[in-house]
């Protein structure tokens, strides 16, 4: 049974004006090849060398994406990325040089959305922002159900709120996506990079950790003992699942 897809597909790609990109990197040459890859009619790239000139730029203009570095000076990637969603769900990347998961996380924690691990391919960035990008223009065309609920889990999708055992969960938008995706085909198993196609909105690139981070932090606020989940099960060798009643 084909999964029940948060949105339809656009029938035809209509025109839209230039998408507004702001990308904050310290580093010239990561923030000149961002330039130069993003380098599009479609795009209207806004470059800043620190966080404290993102948050100015984000002041003064609207954003269809941030892409943000974690290591810069004034305000870091981290502090920018909360102060931003504090006031938008405008979707938030969050570039990193590290390794291991803490960045990711953290990031989460803070309301990002996507996660790119520096040194980076530049089809994968341009990968991830038509992705983001699709997502938003997709969000104009849904035919997932506006109220969805499984078993203490009520969905209220127009006004993005979730609720568990009748009290309100605080989620970011991408934990909302896969929460609401899980729920819509309750019951049914997804392996990583099925969840990664349908939720975040591109094909697989290798690294499936995203997923597993998000459910991680869905768990945290959904599951009364995280560590010993009945409604987000693990299907050992598969994926994941919502656990329907």
């Amino acid at each position: 049974m084909p999964p029940f897809r948060r949105t339809a597909d656009r029938a035809a790609e209509e025109p839209q004006p230039p998408r507004r990109i702001l990308v904050a990197d310290d580093d010239p040459s990561i923030a000149a090849l961002i330039q130069i890859t993003l380098k599009d009619p479609r795009y209207e790239l806004t470059a800043a060398a620190n966080g404290l000139e993102a948050l100015q730029a984000f002041e003064k203009l609207p954003f269809d994406v941030v892409i943000l570095d974690v290591m810069m000076p004034y305000v870091d990637g981290f502090e920018a990325c909360q102060r931003i969603r504090a006031k938008s769900d405008v979707p938030i990347v969050i570039l990193t040089s590290r390794d291991g998961t803490d960045d990711v996380i953290h990031g989460f924690e803070l309301g990002a959305d996507d996660y790119i691990t520096k040194p980076f391919k530049t089809a994968e960035l341009i990968a991830r922002v038509e992705a983001i990008l699709r997502r938003i223009e997709g969000y104009k065309s849904r035919r997932a159900p506006p109220i969805v609920c499984v078993g203490p889990i009520e969905i209220d999708e127009p006004r993005h709120r979730v609720s568990v055992r009748d009290t309100e969960v605080n989620l970011t938008p991408m934990e909302f996506e896969l929460l609401y995706f899980l729920a819509a085909n309750a019951g049914q198993v997804f392996d990583r990079e099925t969840l990664f196609r349908e939720v975040w909105g591109y094909e697989y690139v290798g690294e499936t950790n995203l997923v597993d981070v998000c459910v991680r932090r869905l768990r945290e606020k959904v599951e009364e003992v995280p560590s010993r989940p009945r409604l987000i099960a693990t299907v050992r060798g598969i994926g994941y699942k919502l656990v329907e009643g």
